[in-house]
């Protein structure tokens, strides 16, 4: 399983429950297209982690790299009712930082 982990700070005006509406619009919608398998929103507690990271993280999850590309070029489109679900979510942050994890140790390891 591969997880893109973004972390993120609400926009100045935004809303933390409009943020987690818009990423469980967005993602759903995703997930329906065979995208992403799931996801998670997660809120940084007591003020807890390096100031770098922001307050929210989300965690998308896809079975291999492979269906991660498959929903970036999805959203890459920019059009229609997936890019209006986009809007939504990146109109409400500020801050983005992203990365990429693996399960591990991967089913390949040899030793």
């Amino acid at each position: 399983m591969n997880t893109y982990a973004i972390w993120v700070n609400l926009a100045p005006g935004a809303k933390d429950l409009e943020l987690v509406a818009a990423v469980n619009a967005y993602l759903g919608a995703l997930q329906q297209e065979g995208t992403v398998e799931s996801w998670s929103v997660q809120r940084r507690q007591f003020g807890f982690g390096p100031s770098e990271l922001g307050e929210f993280m989300i965690q998308i999850r896809t079975q291999n790299l492979t269906q991660l590309e498959a929903a970036f070029t999805h959203a890459a489109r920019r059009s229609g009712e997936l890019e209006r679900l986009h809007i939504e979510v990146y109109s409400r942050v500020q801050d983005f930082r992203s990365g990429l994890y693996r399960d591990f140790p991967d089913a390949v390891r040899v030793s």
